[in-house]
């Protein structure tokens, strides 16, 4: 089975208390195991969803609230985007918080910790990218609408071999992209996987991922009403998400390769 096909057997049941879908992110409130729990998600639609004649980006729009919440995460696994983000963010509201929270640190200082003088592979263009390219070796970019210095995402197979580091956006996990991109790591490469949508969970470290620099929503009030108006992740984190990352059991070194630029 896949990333996601895991993540869904591995979630335990509960009852669907809200969803909200916002312009940036998407979050599914659920009450699981007598706790109440959020998660989220970043709201992606396909190009044609905005179309009056396209199809119903989420089908059972409307009639999500009060189901069964393992139903709403199947739809992880949906080809819509929109529908897989609403299942994602279903799954992250399911999954048992991290016992120890530690201290919040991003994704960008992990990277530069983790890529110091080595060539790292980032998919998905981050607005930390320009202070990240004086932090790590050398610095790859990949995107599916490349902007500078970026890479076209159909670079992958040239750079991905190349790189000690890949880190790569959790939004692979929507357009289920995530294990053609880690078939294509090379041995002893070292792997984040990265951003709020990241399912905080151990079933990825089976997955050949080493770091999970993700997110906690820790006033769940807040963050929906902030959700629902339009709110960027800057903007969440202030009203109360928290950044979390979780790391193997052992430190994640990537192996120095001498490969040239790409």
């Amino acid at each position: 089975m896949g990333v996601v096909d895991d993540l869904i057997a591995a979630v335990p049941e509960g009852a669907v208390e809200e969803v909200r879908v916002g312009v940036f992110w998407t979050a599914v409130v659920a009450q699981v195991l007598g706790r109440r729990q959020c998660g989220l998600a970043a709201s992606l639609r396909d190009e044609d969803d905005h179309h009056h004649g396209a199809g119903a980006a989420v089908r059972e729009a409307g009639a999500l609230t009060g189901r069964g919440a393992r139903a709403l995460a199947d739809l992880a696994r949906s080809a819509s985007l929109l529908e897989a983000a609403v299942g994602l963010a279903a799954i992250n509201a399911l999954l048992p918080p991290p016992e120890d929270l530690g201290p919040e640190i991003n994704a960008e200082d992990v990277i530069a910790e983790l890529g110091a003088g080595k060539q790292v592979a980032l998919i998905g263009h981050f607005p930390f990218v320009p202070r990240l390219r004086e932090r790590v070796g050398t610095l790859w970019v990949l995107e599916q609408q490349p902007r500078g210095e970026d890479l076209p995402a159909a670079t992958a197979p040239a750079v991905i071999p190349a790189a000690d580091l890949l880190a790569v956006t959790a939004t692979t996990l929507i357009n289920h992209t995530l294990e053609g991109l880690l078939a294509l790591r090379r041995p002893g490469a070292a792997v984040l996987l990265l951003g709020p949508s990241t399912s905080l969970s151990a079933i990825l470290f089976d997955h050949g991922i080493d770091v999970l620099s993700g997110s906690v929503v820790e006033d769940i009030d807040r963050v929906v009403r902030a959700v629902g108006e339009g709110a960027n992740f800057r903007q969440l984190h202030r009203r109360g998400v928290r950044l979390v990352t979780l790391r193997r059991s052992g430190k994640a070194t990537p192996q120095a390769n001498h490969m040239g630029g790409v």
